[in-house]
């Protein structure tokens, strides 16, 4: 399998605050992993911590190129 995690981060704010939301987004959407069988197809919008979406995560077959 082949997960992926696409996020996009403001650039009009300082590399501590994209870091510090990156490792927010990280956290809880690593943490809710489990409530998914992680199988090709799954995925699931990633939101910031104002309830933007900033990106998505998706597992792919592991032959997935993309």
């Amino acid at each position: 399998m082949k997960f992926v995690l696409e996020v996009a981060l403001d650039e009009g704010v300082s590399a501590e605050d994209r870091a510090r939301e990156l490792g927010r987004v990280l956290r809880y959407w690593g943490g809710n992993l489990g409530h998914y069988a992680l199988e090709p197809g799954d995925g699931s919008p990633v939101y910031d911590s104002e309830y933007r979406e900033v990106g998505q995560w998706r597992v792919a077959d592991s032959s997935d190129a993309s």
